[in-house]
């Protein structure tokens, strides 16, 4: 029987706390060096094995114009950091009305969202997904609006469902794709050969998947038997139903919640 996942935890994250163990960082390889230049600050030894790949959405002239469109719709919602990035690396010159409300999905999406000059941008007041956002006001009486989401296929998709029933004309821009990461065998070697205990941080569904299926099933049975820290209550459920048995929640997909959630799920393994 696979073990509950603990609830969301916190740790004081001095001194060290994730000396000794291996933190294996699963978020795709464009946005993963911020969160592996923490881990090693932490005193964690970081160990790349990303989950899914990012990759330019095929139909650049039609991106471009749907883009073009979204600059002045009464909304648009990035899903993520990546939803920016290749936005961006699409239209340079994007830039939103000053009538258009920006929304994203989360802190880190819009911590993004500003180092591209966008001062008022809306972000979820309680939980930083999906959810979340649907529930700030800003997301409510757009019946007949304009509503641009920017991201890529896949994943949750609760928002475009969400915002149509509510009666907003709703356009989706799939700015970017996920596919299967091409791990090498330096990335097999390399988590053969890592220190235990394990540390595995993992925000994306697929990233999950993939890790579960998709890795040699000794490196399968190792990972299954790490402390698996997920950013959600629902990736518990799927991380459980993979075969995880020590699956912990940290507060968010946000790389200082992980952490946390990580240095406790780690003491708490030292006990």
């Amino acid at each position: 029987m696979a073990a509950m996942p603990s609830r969301p935890v916190a740790a004081d994250v001095s001194h060290l706390p994730l000396r000794g163990a291996c933190v294996i960082v699963t978020r795709p390889s464009e946005g993963a060096a911020p969160l592996l230049r923490r881990v090693r600050a932490l005193g964690g030894t970081p160990l790349r094995l990303p989950g899914i790949a990012l990759r330019p959405a095929a139909d650049a002239p039609a991106l471009r114009q749907a883009l073009r469109a979204a600059q002045t719709a009464a909304l648009a919602v990035f899903i993520s950091p990546a939803a920016v990035r290749h936005a961006w690396r699409v239209l340079s010159t994007l830039r939103f009305s000053r009538s258009t409300r920006v929304a994203a999905v989360g802190a880190g999406t819009a911590r993004a969202l500003r180092r591209r000059g966008l001062t008022e941008v809306c972000v979820p007041q309680g939980a930083q997904d999906s959810t979340g956002l649907l529930a700030d006001p800003a997301l409510r009486g757009l019946r007949g609006a304009a509503v641009a989401v920017i991201g890529a296929p896949g994943g949750r998709d609760l928002l475009v469902p969400t915002l149509r029933r509510r009666g907003a004309r709703v356009q989706r821009i799939d700015i970017y794709r996920r596919v299967a990461p091409r791990w090498t065998r330096r990335h097999l070697a390399a988590l053969e050969l890592a220190p235990r205990p394990w540390l595995l941080l993992v925000s994306s569904a697929e990233a999950l998947a993939h890790l579960a299926t998709a890795l040699p099933p000794g490196l399968v049975l190792a990972l299954r038997r790490a402390e698996c820290v997920v950013s959600s209550a629902r990736l518990a459920g799927l991380a459980a139903q993979h075969g995880f048995t020590r699956v912990h929640v940290a507060a968010s997909a946000l790389a200082a919640d992980l952490l946390t959630a990580a240095a406790a799920a780690l003491a708490r393994h030292r006990l």
